[in-house]
């Protein structure tokens, strides 16, 4: 096996670049392209898509899945041979994981922070739609995951974390202007919302639950958890937010619900590659302190 070519198609996918990936490795750019190109030469296949920033090719990414269970495993020996510090490569290993952005502005934070505190990994936290993060484990992008997919993806352990819970809400002044006589229809219609994304469906599952139906109903584009809060507050639109961002500006009037008691829940799992769990133990352990004190209980 070829580990040092195989360490610089890790080091290009996870910084970006063939210059950074060779400083992170103490190699010439030269030095990190030659292995790269003679890897590719020998398995016939490209491995990395040269561009602004460098990403990785399917067969690169299963060889960057390996490279992870390597570090891990490089990382335990270390501690038991310090002597090998100094070697090529041995360093800091970096863990690749997936959320949905409105647990990392909740609470998700929280926990990676307390393992960075506890260890010496270094994170790469992805960020994508709680229904698309498995899609990530099913690639080999991530060793592990929040996502709203109950069935474990395969090679994958999955535990219930709990449930997000969402409140649509908007500054008084917007319910005044677009529903001085209540929440009908019509005027829901009318009312512009905050969206995430395209893949972001969360209003339109909210809108069929009040009223029964699908709804249609024009909306502002903002990919940010905290956009959403400072756009509601500033009377953008009507937005989503979660129960921990709301809380406060619901007690002090600086929001109020547009259906008042009509919460809307998204039920998250933990899903590890079974590879890493063990080795991973502390992560996982705190991830899920975390969120069954945050999020509403499953049960």
């Amino acid at each position: 096996m070829d580990y040092p070519a195989l360490r610089a198609v890790a080091a290009v996918v996870r910084t970006g670049s063939f210059e950074r990936a060779a400083a992170s490795l103490n190699v010439t750019p030269s030095a990190v392209s030659q292995r790269i190109k003679h890897l590719e030469e020998r398995l016939g296949a490209v491995l990395i898509e040269r561009g602004t920033p460098c990403t990785a090719t399917d067969k690169g990414l299963a060889l960057c899945r390996h490279m992870d269970r390597v570090g891990m495993l490089e990382k335990d020996l270390m501690e038991h041979l310090p002597e090998l510090s100094g070697a090529e490569g041995a360093g800091q290993v970096t863990l690749n994981v997936a959320t949905n952005a409105d647990s990392l502005g909740t609470w998700f934070l929280e926990a990676i922070a307390s393992f960075t505190r506890a260890t010496d990994y270094l994170v790469n936290v992805a960020i994508d739609d709680e229904d698309h993060t498995a899609d990530w484990l099913r690639r080999g992008r991530v060793l592990a995951a929040v996502t709203s997919l109950e069935r474990p993806v395969q090679g994958c352990r999955v535990t219930p974390l709990g449930a997000l819970r969402y409140q649509a809400t908007a500054s008084p002044d917007f319910v005044a202007r677009y529903f001085p006589d209540g929440l009908t229809k019509e005027a829901f219609q009318r009312a512009p919302a905050l969206t995430f994304d395209q893949k972001d469906r969360l209003q339109n599952v909210w809108a069929r639950e009040v009223f029964g139906q699908d709804m249609s109903f024009p909306t502002h584009w903002l990919p940010s958890t905290q956009s959403f809060l400072e756009g509601s507050l500033a009377g953008m639109g009507w937005a989503l937010n979660p129960v921990q961002l709301a809380r406060r500006h619901l007690e002090r009037g600086d929001l109020v619900e547009l259906a008042p008691g009509q919460m809307l829940e998204r039920h998250l799992f933990w899903q590890i590659n079974r590879l890493a769990a063990d080795q991973l133990y502390e992560l996982s352990r705190l991830i899920l302190t975390v969120a069954r004190r945050e999020l509403s209980s499953q049960a």
